[in-house]
């Protein structure tokens, strides 16, 4: 299959772009590497030392053999970007191609309208781009379980029926964002579903939770492959963060009481789980939605078992409650179904002590590389936060 991947260069896109790619795929990325330009911004960077794309690409091609055709520009640039579907003409486009970070979102006016242009426009893009160029390409796009929120009640793939007054219907699941991020991430559902509705595309939302871990069958093969793994309070995720902070000797960061719930999974069952969406399309007309996670946690669970873990490879790890920056619920109900995934083939690697090893060494690793400055959370939901960009002061 020609799978183009948006968003190659990041986190999770690197990794399913080289999984695609070694599955016998044929795969393009297409990234304007705006990604490393905000770390250059916020002067953060990932803990891993990550080369440059094209470096990356050239050393997958001399390792596999396989090469993986790049495409650097825009999303939002529709000429670009009409011109490289034109040119690949893909039969699945994997959307990683957006700003994914809820802090990132809040910082200010300036990041917030810059996340939604970037995300909304974006994907509206490719929806353009696929009526009028590819119009039997399956959309794979990566949504989010933060649509959600944390409804006190279950939390459906994407659809829930309803009886009112009567009447019964099957209707779009309601939606609670939590960040402008989120928000955006909505705006993408609900512009997809009209399209698939209207225009007949066919298309899957993956709602992916929270994702953890660095390392896959593929960016293992050699240390220029090397996935990033951000820790940073703008761009890092809670396990990774918690990880990172055990190996240098910082306190755990708990926000708040540590009740918050979501859903987690494995970065290795990321890429399987957008191969096994490309490998079973959607219909012409069908805007699915899978739950994309495979466990749940509390943040105050995941801290005691990095405490755990980093006891047995003699770490004196201390758990310690931090201000919450965000406005959120810190102790509430949650239970998401995540079954259309698993029926469809997926075995999760679920959360073990052999990946928190595995994780907590590669802290340890590259552990010299950590700004301490960057541990504690910066950003508030309320005030936003301070910025330095290009040596000026914004907020």
């Amino acid at each position: 299959m020609r799978v183009l991947v948006t968003g190659g260069d990041g986190y999770c896109g690197w990794a399913t772009a080289l999984h695609l790619a070694n599955r016998g795929h044929e795969v393009a990325i297409l990234d304007n590497l705006i990604r490393r330009h905000w770390d250059n911004q916020l002067r953060i960077e990932t803990l891993t030392p990550i080369a440059p794309l094209q470096r990356r690409l050239e050393r997958w091609e001399q390792l596999t053999g396989k090469p993986i055709e790049l495409f650097v520009g825009d999303c939002c640039d529709y000429p670009f970007l009409s011109d490289a579907i034109r040119r690949f003409q893909p039969e699945s486009i994997v959307h990683f191609g957006e700003q994914r970070s809820a802090p990132f979102s809040m910082i200010s006016r300036e990041r917030a309208v810059e996340t939604q242009v970037n995300n909304v426009v974006g994907n509206l893009n490719i929806l353009f781009a696929m009526r009028d160029i590819v119009p039997d390409c399956h959309l794979v796009k990566l949504g989010t379980m933060g649509e959600y929120g944390t409804p006190n009640i279950d939390i459906e793939e994407g659809y829930i029926t309803i009886e009112h007054n009567g009447r019964k219907d099957t209707l779009p699941y309601p939606k609670q964002p939590g960040s402008f991020y989120h928000l955006s991430k909505v705006h993408d559902t609900h512009n997809i579903h009209f399209t698939c509705r209207i225009w007949g595309l066919r298309a899957t939302d993956l709602n992916q939770g929270v994702v953890y871990g660095v390392i896959t069958e593929e960016t293992e093969m050699d240390e220029l492959l090397i996935n990033r793994l951000d820790y940073d309070g703008v761009f890092g995720t809670a396990l990774n963060r918690f990880c990172i902070q055990a190996a240098i000797g910082h306190p755990l960061t708990v926000y708040g009481k540590g009740g918050q719930t979501r859903g987690f999974l494995d970065i290795r069952d990321t890429v399987r789980c957008i191969e096994i969406a490309c490998n079973n399309p959607a219909d012409a007309g069908e805007f699915r939605v899978y739950n994309q996670f495979t466990e749940q946690f509390s943040v105050g669970e995941l801290a005691e078992k990095v405490k755990e873990a980093g006891a047995k490879l003699g770490l004196d790890v201390a758990i310690e409650h931090v201000e919450n920056p965000r406005v959120e619920r810190e102790e509430h109900y949650y239970n998401a179904k995540n079954t259309k995934l698993l029926d469809l083939g997926l075995q999760p690697h679920y959360l073990s002590d052999s990946l928190l090893d595995s994780l907590l060494n590669i802290a340890i690793k590259y552990r010299d590389r950590v700004d301490m400055k960057e541990i504690l959370p910066k950003v508030s939901w309320k005030t936003g936060a301070a910025e330095v960009t290009s040596g000026v002061k914004v907020s």
